[in-house]
């Protein structure tokens, strides 16, 4: 090697004739190890403590809107309000049925049966076609695009106060006890009719997938029919007083919710695949309509006549479904909240009273979301 050229070294390398063997390391265990940790919480919870802050969902104890109702009828088994797809409100006032379009505001004159009275509206579920119930008992089908009556049913001997669509199916029930199934395709009247209620028929409700019918009555019976049949599954006797609110949850298969009238004041939740009763609740007043919101796990129901004090009646109120614990209490009626509907894009809510008004009420609009599994709907397990 030439003199001074120096063979470069390794900084702090051992070099002898025996080959140093290092023993093994002992393994280090992670940071996150409950050893190290110096709180309380887990990973998760210290996730969710690190999570941004959400702001407490605010509701308007107010309502957004307010509109007249004249002849707007104190009835409570009527139902005379109807928000459809197509964003348009059909009102009955009394031998009239008038639209309001939610856009554009216009209020339109549809029909006026002049020596009879509406007692019931209901919006296809797709198109603008609008069923009609009379008080004579009468049940009618217009094109509200063209202002024309298309069909006309007969059947029922007393007024017609329930009405409820499932596809081409309507489903009409009366004060005669009766429940007639019609097919709008067919020139008969009916093709199939239901006989078990002893008294009034005042709700009718399809579920989502347009296999059950849940039917109430002034008899205090809630009745859970098989699809199209005159196959009758469950007859739940429970409640005390007329059964109007009818709700199906769009979110839990076979979860139905029904209110009671002034003697029950209680809203009931059943699984309507095994025919148990899950649980009762007192709300302290008459129940008259139940609505299960389409975009979280919560249901509005509409009241009377409270058993306590007048300022607990005439209320509007929003509840957690799974507790029945209270998420709002919407006040501003001076009368009996008989009628309730959805927009279709479930962020508000119309209820209309004997006080003659209808009132828009904006619930939804701030809600969340709820995150449905992949097969889409969990079944009701209870």
């Amino acid at each position: 090697m030439p003199d001074g050229v120096r063979q470069p070294r390794r900084v702090f390398h051992y070099s002898n004739s025996h080959q140093f063997r290092r023993s093994p390391s002992p393994s280090l265990e992670p940071s996150s190890s409950p050893r190290y940790q110096t709180s309380r919480f887990g990973d998760a919870g210290l996730r969710i403590l690190s999570a941004p802050h959400r702001p407490a969902r605010h509701i308007s104890r107010t309502a957004i809107k307010i509109l007249d109702a004249p002849e707007l009828q104190d009835d409570f088994y009527l139902n005379l309000v109807d928000w459809g797809n197509n964003d348009c409100l059909a009102v009955g006032l009394g031998s009239c049925v008038y639209l309001w379009n939610a856009n554009t505001s216009r209020v339109t004159k549809l029909c006026d049966f002049v020596n009879d009275a509406v007692s019931s509206v209901s919006w296809a579920k797709q198109g603008s076609h609008l069923a009609i119930g009379t008080n004579k008992g009468t049940v009618l089908l217009w094109d509200t695009e063209t202002s024309r009556r298309i069909r006309t049913w007969t059947g029922h001997t007393s007024r017609t106060g329930a009405l409820a669509w499932s596809s081409n199916i309507l489903t009409s029930g009366s004060r005669d006890h009766k429940i007639y199934h019609r097919d709008v395709r067919s020139p008969n009247q009916y093709f199939r009719k239901l006989d078990e209620h002893v008294q009034e028929v005042c709700g009718l409700k399809w579920n989502e997938e347009g296999t059950m019918l849940a039917s109430g009555g002034n008899d205090n019976n809630l009745l859970i029919w098989n699809s199209h049949q005159d196959n009758l599954l469950w007859k739940f006797r429970d409640h005390t007083a007329a059964v109007k609110a009818i709700g199906w949850s769009p979110h839990t298969r076979g979860m139905l919710a029904s209110g009671g009238g002034t003697a029950d004041k209680t809203i009931k939740f059943w699984n309507a695949i095994s025919g148990a009763a899950i649980s009762s609740h007192d709300t302290g007043s008459q129940v008259c309509n139940i609505a299960w919101s389409k975009k979280t796990n919560e249901i509005v129901s509409t009241h009377g006549y409270a058993s306590n004090s007048d300022s607990s009646s005439n209320q509007v109120i929003v509840w957690r479904a799974n507790n029945m614990q209270r998420v709002a209490t919407l006040s501003g009626h001076s009368s009996r909240v008989l009628y309730m509907s959805l927009s279709h894009d479930g962020t508000t809510v119309v209820t209309g009273a004997g006080d003659e008004t209808l009132r828009f009420w904006d619930v939804f609009s701030t809600a969340e979301v709820i995150r449905r599994e992949p097969e889409d709907r969990r079944e009701c397990l209870r």
